[in-house]
């Protein structure tokens, strides 16, 4: 098994004390890995990497041993990484797990499958339905992720109420004897049971309600609207009216799916992580739901807005700033480059040209990883994404922004963290 994370450093505990002062006081993903390559390392993701690494690898005296881990004799290397927000230690923990367990890190990190809506559009006669099955050939008729099963049982119901869609789960061989159900005695369905409407028809039906899901309802608002606007010219009000109502429910409807529910194969955006670099930003990139990255963006030269100032003005926009020839370079990031320049570099990095290379349990696995970052309650959630528009670009203003929110949350909360660090006493390594 090969190296599992970027820094790595051996471990004896002879000299334990020279190791843990080697190592960050600061967040990360740790791995502990034993001589034989063959053993299972012991995984895991703290916010103090000395602090924590200094309690599992503590050599025990005396005979009787404590409750506590004690991983020190067992210790022949100790692999880490450092990362800077919560959402890119659980991912650098992931693609680790992946490394060290396969198929068995999904067990271990407790992924829940997504929870995703599919139209069966191989079906003679489409359905919509649950499920939490991928098919890399039908990603443009699966939708999500969702928060959770009911969320999608409740936009499942909403968009079937506009429609005329069958929602029985049985194959359906039309017989003109058949009695059909409740739904297509209240006009709910079409009835292709017993052949209540032709083939052309149903498929006609199951197309509207495709485009609607695709287009998260702006196909049919933007129909409906041209023929309220038909019906006010010809006077028609109490037909525009009729119209206008539908429309309500047509954006009652849509609105009530979050903003990540597309199709898995539009399914893009950025997202934007606090960086363990000083005035830096990690990207994320969310392509297809499949997750890249991350790319360290600096903010050097980037004049961040005054978002107090209530306003859309100049101030209220981060404003990229080319720096001065004369001021000095660092030595990992190209700041002699403008902020723009910068970021678009670091978009194509993200997204390079071509398919996503994601296998369908792989892309489960970041749909579910995704899932859990994004719904969680806003007060918890760090960092922040910007989805791509209905052509796949991610704007590049919108991206601004929330680079610099995060990026001025990051620096208020690490001077929060200094000053705590300040007060406390120094860390204690006994031999």
């Amino acid at each position: 098994m090969g190296a599992l994370l970027t820094n790595s450093a051996h471990f004896d505990p002879a000299r334990r004390r020279e190791t843990l002062a080697a190592l960050p006081a600061a967040a990360g993903v740790f791995a502990l890995c034993a001589e034989d390559p063959a053993a299972e390392p012991y995984l895991g993701k703290t916010p103090d990497l000395r602090r924590r690494l200094n309690r599992l690898l503590k050599v025990e005296e005396g005979s009787a041993p404590g409750k506590r881990l004690r991983l020190a004799k067992l210790t022949a290397r100790v692999e880490y990484a450092v990362t800077g927000s919560e959402f890119e230690s659980a991912f650098c923990l992931y693609q680790a797990s992946l490394k060290a367990f396969g198929d068995g890190a999904r067990r271990r990190l407790r992924l829940r499958p997504p929870v995703l809506l599919r139209m069966a559009a191989e079906n003679p006669f489409p359905r919509l339905y649950i499920t939490s099955r991928i098919s890399r050939k039908a990603v443009d008729s699966i939708f999500g992720p969702f928060a959770s099963r009911a969320a999608a049982e409740t936009y499942a119901e909403e968009v079937l109420n506009l429609f005329q869609l069958r929602r029985c789960t049985q194959d359906l061989h039309p017989d003109p004897s058949f009695p059909g159900c409740i739904y297509s005695e209240m006009k709910m369905c079409l009835a292709p049971c017993f052949a209540g409407c032709t083939d052309e028809r149903y498929r006609q039906e199951a197309e509207a309600v495709q485009s609607f899901l695709a287009t998260r309802g702006e196909a049919l608002i933007g129909e409906l609207e041209r023929e309220r606007g038909v019906a006010s010219e010809a006077l028609a009000f109490e037909q525009a009216a009729a119209i206008h109502r539908r429309i309500t429910r047509v954006k009652a409807a849509a609105h009530s799916a979050g903003e990540a529910v597309r199709p898995l194969s539009r399914l893009h955006g950025a997202v934007v992580q606090a960086a363990a670099a000083p005035a830096s930003v990690a990207l994320f990139g969310l392509r297809g739901g499949y997750l890249t990255g991350p790319e360290i963006y600096s903010t050097e030269g980037l004049r961040h807005p005054n978002e107090r100032s209530g306003s859309s003005s100049f101030y209220a926009h981060p404003v990229a700033l080319t720096p001065l020839k004369e001021a000095p370079a660092s030595r990992d990031l190209p700041e002699s480059s403008p902020p723009e320049s910068r970021l678009e570099d670091a978009l194509r990095r993200l997204w390079p040209p071509g398919p996503a290379p994601a296998s369908a349990p792989a892309l489960a696995d970041h749909l579910a990883f995704f899932a859990r970052w994004y719904y969680r309650p806003a007060e918890r959630r760090e960092g922040e994404i910007v989805f791509a528009n209905g052509d796949g670009a991610v704007n590049r203003k919108a991206l601004l922004r929330a680079i610099s929110r995060v990026s001025v949350a990051a620096s208020v909360a690490a001077m929060e963290r200094r000053s705590i660090h300040a007060s406390a006493a120094p860390a204690n390594f006994p031999e």
